[in-house]
């Protein structure tokens, strides 16, 4: 048990001091490029003009540099090649125990988000020196779509995945539907990542996920996917450590589509492989994304049908700094519930499995 703890807390510690490590490099290159949008503005979904979301940002959008996410998912990968390359150039019975790059339990988590962080840095790419537009929504979410096809037919083919665990019941089986409902649940996480708009907000948010599962995954004895997911929590507090107001980068897609597609992962990989309920807890340990999307929803189906906004502007939070809060008021408060709500979401997969 103490070498499995260690295996868990050492990626964690690693990963963090390399993302502190390499920001410095990464900050330099993203000042020196001019790595931010070269016009202030967005435009909301019905393609008119996001009145409030501008009053509140648009001049910062033309001053902080994007592409902050580099710091979270190159942290992972360093840390992940160089402790497996540790073991090879030196086994001992220390450095074996910490390689936990496994095909059974981190291949799948580690290519999603590489793929999610290398898709999102083209459309962050475009963003900033190209069309000025990044990728299309279409083309995003086709990707999008395209990979978590696979992987939701590699849980059932592959993984014998079929079926859904149901906090203190049995699970819930479902055959071949959990190929589509992977797909439903990665899109959903991804519309997430709009929690991305205010400094300091999605690391902490994300940073209270990534460390639910990896106490869920860990509970479960499922020790190498623990210490992918605690590698990842250590980039987050890499990037959050510079992402405090006033923020030294921005998250933005390479980081935001690798981080949610990854948690869509780990949650079905600590539902029924490691006999648990990863999915079901999802909604109560990501509380915070399911408002933001659901804010978005709401937003949209009130001006369609309503012919007025429900919130003076959408996602959730910037409703906040329109009424009047500071930026860093709704990013601590939302700090505050991440952590409860991740707290809750534990307690009831530990209890409930």
């Amino acid at each position: 048990m103490p070498a499995d703890i260690i295996k868990i807390i050492a990626p964690a510690v690693v990963a963090f001091i390399v993302g502190i490590g390499i920001t410095p490099i990464v900050t330099f290159h993203l000042y020196k490029y001019r790595v931010w949008k070269k016009s202030p503005g967005k435009v909301a979904f019905d393609g008119t003009s996001a009145v409030e979301f501008n009053r509140l940002h648009a001049e910062d959008e033309v001053k902080t540099p994007r592409m902050g996410g580099i710091v979270i998912w190159a942290s992972v990968v360093i840390t992940i090649i160089g402790i497996a390359l540790l073991a090879r150039w030196w086994p001992t019975a220390a450095t074996l125990k910490l390689d936990f790059l496994s095909r059974d339990q981190t291949w799948i988590p580690l290519m999603t988000l590489l793929i999610g962080a290398l898709v999102g840095f083209l459309s962050d790419f475009l963003d900033v020196r190209g069309t000025g537009k990044g990728l299309s929504l279409r083309y995003r979410l086709s990707v999008i779509c395209a990979l978590s096809f696979l992987i939701g037919w590699w849980f059932y083919g592959k993984l014998d995945v079929s079926s859904i665990g149901i906090p203190f019941g049995v699970p819930f089986e479902i055959g071949w539907l959990i190929i589509p409902f992977f797909v439903l649940v990665a899109v959903a996480l991804y519309a997430s990542g709009v929690i991305d708009g205010i400094d300091g907000l999605s690391g902490g948010v994300f940073a209270a996920v990534f460390a639910s599962y990896t106490l869920i995954a860990a509970a479960q004895n499922q020790i190498n996917l623990a210490a992918f997911s605690a590698a990842v929590l250590g980039g987050i507090l890499a990037f959050l450590w510079f992402n405090i107001p006033p923020a030294r980068f921005y998250m933005t897609e390479t980081g935001t589509m690798a981080l949610t597609l990854t948690i869509a992962v780990l949650a079905f990989m600590t539902d029924t492989p490691g006999e648990g309920i990863g999915i079901a807890v999802l909604p109560v340990i990501g509380f915070l994304l399911v408002a933001t999307v659901a804010s978005n929803i709401l937003q949209i189906a009130s001006k369609r049908f309503f012919g007025q906004k429900l919130l003076r502007v959408a996602p959730l939070h910037h409703h906040f700094e329109a009424i009047g809060w500071p930026g860093y008021k709704v990013t601590m408060r939302y700090w505050v519930l991440a952590v409860m709500f991740a707290f809750v979401g534990v307690i009831i997969a530990l209890v409930g499995a």
